[in-house]
């Protein structure tokens, strides 16, 4: 065909294909891509980290459709990404005012110069009962004129009712803070502070923060000249005399060039710890107490309180919860709100079939979803990639969106994303949940694109050393990937 009847053919052709695009263009479904982003999958490979391994989803808030959905509905582990569910349901239920309540009773009368028989402390599940606030509460009874305590103090923590655990479950780490189980009445996370220090006359000190009255400490620690370093700084800690556990035993060779050491530890049991530290502030308030501690259930007469002690609020306690992955007070808030749904005692069955419940009330589907532990610290937790997804689009929706998105750590800046991508452009731009358990990396919540665009972002991943070097770089690069997108 000779180059002047080509030419019409051409243009004829041409004329064809070109509104055929255009239809196509303006009439096709957004398409949602099931690969990772390119520098995600070029770090996984180089990772050795299998893209079977990883589920991801983004989605433009306000957008009906992900960008990008990986093998979205395979459950996961999520780490501590499950406390999402534990808060959302919790902030969405209960409310961003509600406070729990520590309450004290006196069963009899106040008798002339302030003294009285039994003092009667009842839990009510405050998650965040730490010192200043314990010493609120035996404060305010000498303010009301108690001076001497005859009787015992009585600890009433039958508003929970917890199954038997073993703290060392896990990872046989039964002492570690982490660890801890929830109580009514848990008083500074059953926690004590100590320092190991090097003394002038070559032998090695140890001290305890707060001193605990009926805590014993055994000192076996040998000094040693050599230099510092080495696990612990050679520091052995152990919590023996159960089921009380009121004693703690430090053995182990302490390089003296160290100078000191702290470590923080839990003692006791809740109503011994509870009990140690009333014994300790009463005095340093000074007021006698000539009884013993006991455990009891407040007889249901006993209806109004001597004084009542009321927490922050839920609002405030879900910050420190997400940002710092503060994994008792989790199970605190999902034991009362199953309280509150169920009524008490407060159960962890409860609590699960409560988070469950108000999950699927906004919309959420909870088949496959498993909360073998509300924080997550459990190897059976199980969440899908779509699911997580899908509280983090409720939680935007939610009335309490702000408080619900200033619980998550800011990038860069604060919470267990202090220390990440520090200097970047896309730090201060998101807000984020991790999860990390051994062969376990996990990241969820909101990333603002250098466009101004909003995102939500998950990345599960469930892979041999996941939890080491592979997990940190890969949340790091899906991270700028989402900030730096158009």
């Amino acid at each position: 065909m000779s180059r002047s009847r080509l030419l019409p053919v051409l243009l004829f052709l041409s004329s064809l294909t070109a509104p055929v695009a255009d239809v196509v263009a303006t009439t096709s479904e957004p398409v949602v891509s099931t690969t990772l982003p390119a520098p995600v999958s070029q770090i996984a490979r180089a990772q050795g980290v299998p893209e079977t391994a990883i589920s991801a989803w983004v989605q433009k808030i306000g957008e009906p459709m992900p960008l990008i959905a990986v093998n979205a509905d395979v459950p996961r582990n999520p780490a501590s990404t499950m406390k999402l569910a534990t808060t959302f349901a919790a902030l969405n239920a209960l409310g961003p005012t509600y406070t729990w309540s520590t309450r004290v009773h006196l069963l009899a009368p106040m008798a002339p110069g302030g003294i009285v028989k039994d003092v009667w402390l009842r839990g009510g599940g405050d998650p965040f009962l730490v010192l200043e606030e314990y010493w609120k509460i035996l404060s305010a009874l000498r303010e009301k004129g108690v001076r001497r305590i005859d009787g015992d103090v009585v600890i009433d923590t039958s508003y929970f009712d917890l199954p038997p655990e073993d703290p060392g479950a896990f990872d046989n780490q039964p002492d570690r803070p982490y660890n801890l189980s929830p109580s009514a009445l848990l008083v500074n996370f059953n926690s004590v502070r100590f320092r190991i220090q090097a003394q002038a006359d070559g032998k090695v000190g140890t001290r305890a923060e707060p001193p605990l009255p009926n805590l014993k400490i055994v000192n076996s620690i040998a000094p040693n000249a050599g230099r510092c370093g080495g696990y612990q700084l050679g520091v052995a800690f152990a919590v023996q005399h159960l089921p009380l556990r009121d004693q703690a035993t430090f053995s182990g060779q302490f390089p003296l060039a160290c100078r000191q050491f702290e470590l923080t530890r839990t003692v006791l049991q809740p109503e011994g710890y509870a009990f140690g530290l009333f014994k300790l502030y009463w005095q340093q308030l000074g007021g006698e107490l000539h009884g013993k501690m006991r455990t009891g259930v407040l007889p249901a007469s006993a209806k109004r309180a001597f004084y009542e002690h009321r927490s922050r609020s839920m609002g405030d306690l879900i910050r420190l919860i997400n940002k710092f992955s503060n994994n008792v007070m989790t199970r605190q808030v999902e034991m009362t709100l199953g309280a509150e749904r169920f009524g008490p005692p407060a159960t962890p069955a409860k609590g699960q079939q409560a988070i469950l419940e108000v999950l699927q009330e906004h919309g959420i589907e909870t088949a496959g979803l498993v909360i073998a532990n509300s924080a997550g610290l459990s190897r059976d937790s199980r969440i899908s990639a779509r699911q997580m997804a899908g509280i983090l689009k409720a939680g935007w929706e939610s009335s309490y969106m702000p408080e619900f998105v200033s619980s998550l750590a800011l990038v860069g800046m604060d919470g267990t994303m202090r220390s990440r991508l520090n200097g970047s452009a896309g730090a201060g731009r998101m807000h984020v949940k991790t999860g990390r358990l051994d062969h376990v990396s996990a990241i969820a919540g909101y990333v603002t694109a250098k466009s101004g665009q909003r995102l939500l972002v998950v990345l599960l991943i469930n892979n041999r050393n996941a939890h080491l070097g592979p997990g940190n770089l890969l949340q790091n690069t899906f991270l700028r990937w989402a900030h730096d997108m158009h």
